[in-house]
């Protein structure tokens, strides 16, 4: 009796302790635990202490309620043009109901990474390479929406769906290098030809620029030389007519008659008829007429003999005449210099063609 009431005791303590540790759960935070009563669904257990009913109730599952990340193996899914790709899956989903994802379904990632492929197929199929390998956002919300609509029964809610990789066969990637490096060659050779056509046209418009200066430059030296030479025409006239109004003046203060106006002709003779090609010229009138004028007058100056009447062999060489006034040789000289200036003048003014008939008329 003794030994058999501690050993009472002890088997009592032992069952109270483990009745306690039956009794007494508890559930980390975002995780869920389902309890079942004699292999019945009884209750879900939150996270924190919990008391269940020792030997009767059992928490059969732990289920995590995190965010959970599911990375698929590579799958082979052939496009629309009969090409093979490699395609590798990531999906980011989270249990919403841990009761549906207990009982609903045996495995729940097996079964949206077999959801997924199946779906991934079917999405593929209907497209080309060049569209699979470009339309990666369109293929991540078709998988979404069908994982979304096929996985709520089943207690968990799709938040992304991620293509990590599409590979397409080993000839096809050879062909895709080639294609790209022909087309970066291209656009290579584009700019290539637009740096030099933008480079002509710069060049251009800087040769046309430099023309246009420099003919605006060569206008304002024609304009800036026609100014001078005019000035300089105008300045020489002046001086012409200056010059012309001071023989004129020095003709009228000389007092020339018709005798040295008539001695002046007679010196322009020769003048006139001065040239290799002048075969013929023409005597004008006022010579003709200073001719007879000076005919007449001519043994009426001084110092010219005359012829009297009488034998052959006396000559009388005649007097001064008292009303022609007489000059000193310098003086002289200075008349018949001014007479002549203004008569050479006087003819240019009078007949300024004059030239060109007598060229014209030797030329007959």
């Amino acid at each position: 009796m003794d030994i058999a009431l501690p050993i009472i005791l002890l088997l009592l303590l032992a069952f109270i302790v483990t009745g306690l540790a039956k009794t007494v759960r508890i559930i980390p935070q975002a995780r869920a635990g389902v309890v079942e009563r004699f292999g019945k669904y009884r209750q879900t257990l939150t996270a924190g202490l919990n008391i269940v009913v020792p030997f009767i109730d059992q928490v059969r599952y732990k289920i995590d309620l995190r965010e959970q990340v599911v990375s698929f193996p590579p799958q082979p899914v052939i496009t629309e043009d009969n090409l093979t790709v490699s395609i590798d899956t990531v999906i980011y989903f989270q249990v919403t109901d841990p009761v549906r994802a207990t009982y609903e379904i045996s495995n729940y990632i097996q079964a949206v990474e077999q959801l997924t492929m199946t779906t991934l197929r079917n999405i593929v199929g209907g497209m080309d390479l060049e569209e699979t390998l470009t339309s990666r956002e369109s293929i991540n919300s078709g998988l979404r929406g069908v994982l979304d609509e096929a996985t709520g029964k089943w207690g968990l809610r799709v938040n992304r769906v991620e293509i990590k990789g599409i590979d397409p066969p080993p000839s096809i990637k050879d062909a895709m290098e080639k294609q790209m490096r022909a087309d970066r060659d291209k656009r290579a050779q584009i700019l290539a030809a637009e740096g030099q056509r933008q480079s002509a046209i710069l060049t251009a418009e800087g040769n046309k620029q430099s023309a246009i200066l420099n003919a605006e430059g060569e206008r304002e030296s024609q304009i800036l030389q026609a100014q001078a030479e005019r000035e300089s025409a105008i300045l020489r006239a002046q001086g012409e007519g200056q010059a012309i109004q001071t023989v004129f003046q020095a003709i009228h203060d000389g007092r020339p008659d018709q005798k040295l106006l008539s001695y002046q002709y007679l010196q322009m003779l020769p003048k006139i008829a001065d040239g290799d090609a002048n075969k013929l010229w023409v005597i004008p009138s006022e010579i003709g007429k200073a001719l007879e004028g000076l005919g007449s007058t001519i043994n009426d100056l001084p110092g010219i003999p005359k012829e009297v009447d009488g034998p052959r062999t006396r000559v009388d060489m005649g007097a001064s005449q008292p009303d022609v006034p007489s000059l000193d040789d310098e003086e002289m000289s200075e008349a018949q210099a001014a007479a002549q200036a203004a008569i050479e003048e006087a003819g240019r003014a009078a007949n300024p063609g004059r030239g060109k008939g007598d060229n014209a008329s030797s030329g007959e």
